[in-house]
């Protein structure tokens, strides 16, 4: 009996460690995978750009009124895209005169209408000179808005090219007076130095339209001594008068 009785207390419900190898060894530490690191945006796929939707020639009215509205509303009238207000021709269908520029300058956008302040003042004189008032002639320019710097080219060009000859057919004016020397190029393919006190015929449908070319007034406003040459071309409208 001796030998079956302790001093110390047994725990006879414990489970004793097992007795191998595998117990005895170490646990391993859990192995943590790294994030994948992303890749390039160079080697990242990408959506296919959209591509621009392309859109064609303007389609331009050929009834008179149905034009004039469209210049006044529509979006595909070419170089209505410069500007939110639109400086829009005044005058009647065949006047004997008709004014042509390329675009309004910043003050005729300010004011609402083309050839305003002094420069307006200077063209009122001028007509006066041969014997007609604004008021008899149709005035227009060939965009409805100015460009960024007062200049354009490439498919704008060529959309206001389209439009030049569109519109000198419907206007049908008696003669032309080109002014500024944008106008002069995309018109008459000539420099305004190179026309001045030259009678122009300016080829419309198979007719011929007199045409002359002076500098913008505002021009001449700032270079007076331009002037001269501006008058040299409005006499050839009094020839044969």
């Amino acid at each position: 009996m001796d030998a079956l009785v302790g001093e110390q207390p047994a725990g006879w419900l414990v489970t004793p460690p097992a007795n191998d190898a595998a117990a005895a060894r170490p646990k391993r530490a859990a192995i943590v995978e790294p994030e994948a690191m992303p890749l390039p945006a160079a080697l990242q796929r990408q959506e296919a750009p959209q591509v621009a939707e392309t859109r064609g020639p303007a389609i331009f009215p050929d009834d008179w009124s149905e034009f004039q509205n469209w210049l006044a509303t529509s979006d595909d009238v070419p170089g209505s895209q410069w500007d939110a207000r639109r400086i829009l021709p005044a005058g009647q269908v065949g006047a004997p005169l008709m004014l042509l520029t390329a675009w309004p300058e910043i003050d005729d956008q300010q004011d609402g209408t083309l050839f305003s302040g002094a420069a307006g003042r200077l063209l009122d004189a001028m007509l006066q000179a041969i014997g007609t008032a604004r008021g008899d002639c149709y005035v227009a320019s060939l965009a409805v808005t100015r460009p960024a710097g007062g200049r354009c080219d490439g498919t704008e060009a060529a959309e206001l090219d389209r439009l030049l000859w569109h519109h000198l057919r419907l206007a049908r004016p008696g003669r032309l007076l080109l002014i500024g020397g944008d106008i002069v190029r995309m018109a008459a393919a000539a420099s305004l130095p190179d026309v001045r006190g030259k009678l122009l015929n300016i080829n419309q449908d198979g007719g011929k339209v007199d045409a002359v070319a002076v500098a913008h007034p505002a021009m001449l406003l700032a270079r007076p001594a331009q002037k001269a040459a501006a008058w040299d071309s409005l006499k050839l409208f009094n020839r044969g008068r």
